[in-house]
């Protein structure tokens, strides 16, 4: 149960940091390098500021600033409550992700990725 607590505890310092200290104001966290370098939104832009506006309680800010971010912060959630239950069983986890499910995360992601840079996908601009 430790494992499972340490992560915990260092994934809350994340949110807790990100919550109090704003990405929305300059200079406190480093630019995105693609989005720098070309103009063009990576998956991960705006996920600090999804987080941000999750700690919060601010979920529709949330989803708009990095919809996939949000998906993954309920995912962790859903993932480390079995890791739990099943570390308090005596049990090791087992992800069951094969390639299908890697490639098909990736895909939606990619898919993410250029619609969020096309004109027509300012609706999911961070």
């Amino acid at each position: 149960m430790a494992v499972p607590a340490a992560v915990l505890v260092a994934v809350a310092g994340a949110f807790a940091y990100v919550g109090a200290v704003d990405p929305n104001e300059p200079g406190h966290y480093p630019l995105c390098p693609l989005y720098a370098l070309t103009g063009l939104y990576c998956p991960g832009c705006g996920g600090l500021r999804s987080a941000h506006a999750f700690v919060h309680g601010d979920l529709l800010g949330a989803l708009h600033d990095n919809a996939p971010a949000v998906a993954a912060y309920l995912g962790f959630a859903v993932l480390w409550t079995v890791w739990v239950v099943r570390a308090a069983r005596g049990r090791p986890l087992r992800l069951g992700l094969g390639p299908a499910q890697l490639w098909t995360a990736g895909a939606l992601l990619l898919v993410f990725t250029v619609v969020r840079n096309l004109p027509s996908g300012g609706w999911l601009h961070p």
